[in-house]
């Protein structure tokens, strides 16, 4: 009898778990809706049929109160756009949908989250004010994005505070029936220094770990922004860089799986070679990559800005069996991506290992409008493998010599590599082709940088 009530408890263990479903959380950088051309990405683009969770990003911290940084966006008045609003209006679409706010984020470091967390009576009154502000405007719940506690400005004693943060935080939220989810550092040596895993397991829904920018071009030579595994020769620090030795790290220390969500990437790292020729992974580098046209970022290039590269021709990509992820060069450019194939065995990974589901940064920055052939093609991978949905053909590979679209005008391009832009304050990225010419690129510079051909780089005016 008891072997029977042991088969049939198994059993029901195996049910609740299939039946659980998979979370797919989706962050929405609220900035990209001041993007240029086909990169601005409004509410409205936000395919809700393909996230659980949306979160809203970002409010900031002043003292305990929450602050709204773009009021013109987010909040209804008379020259606002109420994004709040039209932004939770999205579950009308889709019953059952949860959307979050989310606080914090890299820019906001560590010093005021600190200070808020020291005392308890500051953090009762931030728990206050956010429950408050959570109910006002409509959401299911909130997202603390502080990221690096004890890092960052912080204090030791953050690492103590965060938990009691949480507490108050978890009390105030179960009596308002609210989520309460966390964004955290993924890598072992940057976690243990901020989070007592097993305590903060205790009071958080889901801990979505930020597995990606494990390698940026402060590095000084290229490296992969989300590698799936370890090579054999990586170096111990870098073993401890992949996804899998993250899951691997928060698991081993107590985060329950059904709470824990993998973290990837929906734009690349990029990075300026010191020597074209040497396009390797771990090659020289001396800093960030050219800003994309519509994140505009040095060093950063969503998945969309690099299909449509792609489909100018001229790149070579390779997909770097060792670490499963790939990444593309052509000249003196390096960035590092994920595509289909690489987020479907990282969706593959949640699968086998019954985590709670994914999360991604950030729902603007894949192939929303299908330019480059699928709408969506990342987060569609996501959900083909979590949550039965069709799934997406893997990119084809890039044409070496792609028909142009414009009036012919002559070729500017003498040799390999950048040249000023006669038309603009950006550079033309001249690439050699099979047919003894050249592939013209025009690449725009950041905002408030022009292209100076003495350093072959985007450099302030003054210089």
């Amino acid at each position: 009898m008891r072997n029977l009530w042991f088969l049939v408890s198994c059993l029901a263990l195996i049910a609740v778990s299939a039946a659980r479903e998979k979370v797919v959380y989706c962050y929405f950088g609220s900035w990209a809706v001041y993007r240029p051309g086909k990169g601005q990405f409004q509410i409205s683009n936000i395919d809700t049929s393909l996230c659980t969770h949306l979160v809203y990003t970002f409010v900031g911290l002043e003292g305990e109160n929450v602050k709204v940084l773009d009021p013109w966006q987010d909040l209804p008045n008379d020259w606002g756009k109420d994004g709040f609003k039209r932004f939770n209006d999205l579950r009308l679409k889709s019953p059952g949908l949860k959307t979050l706010i989310a606080m914090g984020g890299w820019n906001e470091g560590s010093i005021q989250y600190s200070q808020m967390a020291s005392k308890p009576e500051t953090r009762k009154g931030f728990a206050e004010n956010v429950v408050k502000f959570v109910l006002k405007h409509g959401f299911n719940g909130f997202d603390l994005d502080w990221e690096y506690p004890a890092q960052r400005g912080g204090a030791p004693e953050d690492r103590k505070n965060y938990i009691e943060l949480l507490k108050i935080l978890r009390s105030r939220f179960d009596e308002e029936g609210l989520i309460l989810s966390a964004a955290v550092a993924a890598a072992e040596f940057s976690a243990n220094k901020s989070f007592n895993i097993p305590e903060m397991s205790k009071y958080l829904d889901f801990i979505n770990i930020m597995a990606y920018d494990f390698h940026v071009a402060k590095d000084l030579v290229t490296g992969l922004n989300a590698p799936f595994l370890a090579s054999p020769s990586d170096t111990p620090k870098d073993k401890q860089l992949t996804v899998q030795a993250a899951v691997k790290y928060w698991l081993k220390q107590g985060a329950p799986k059904e709470k824990l969500v993998l973290g990837m990437p929906l734009y690349g790292r990029s990075f300026t070679l010191e020597n074209p020729s040497d396009n390797r992974v771990g090659a020289p580098a001396r800093g960030p990559g050219m800003a994309g046209p519509y994140t505009r970022e040095p060093g950063m290039l969503g998945y969309n800005e690099i299909c449509e590269m792609h489909a100018m021709g001229g790149w070579k990509v390779v997909f770097n069996m060792e670490h499963f992820v790939p990444y593309t060069t052509m000249g003196n450019q390096w960035v590092s991506y994920d595509n289909v194939k690489s987020i479907r065995e990282k969706a593959t990974l949640i699968k086998d290992l019954d985590l709670a589901g994914a999360m991604i940064w950030s729902v603007e920055g894949d192939d929303f409008g299908g330019v480059c052939g699928e709408k969506y093609p990342l987060l569609k991978t996501i959900n083909a493998v979590l949550r039965g949905g069709k799934p997406v053909p893997e990119e084809p590979t890039p044409p070496v010599k792609p028909e142009s679209t414009t009036s012919p005008r002559p070729s500017l391009c003498t040799t390999d590599g950048p040249i000023p832009d006669p038309g603009s304050c950006g550079f033309i990225m001249c690439v050699p082709d099979d047919f003894g010419g050249f592939v013209e690129h025009a690449m725009q510079c950041a905002p408030g940088l022009c292209f100076n051909p003495a350093v072959a780089a985007c450099d302030w005016p003054l210089n």
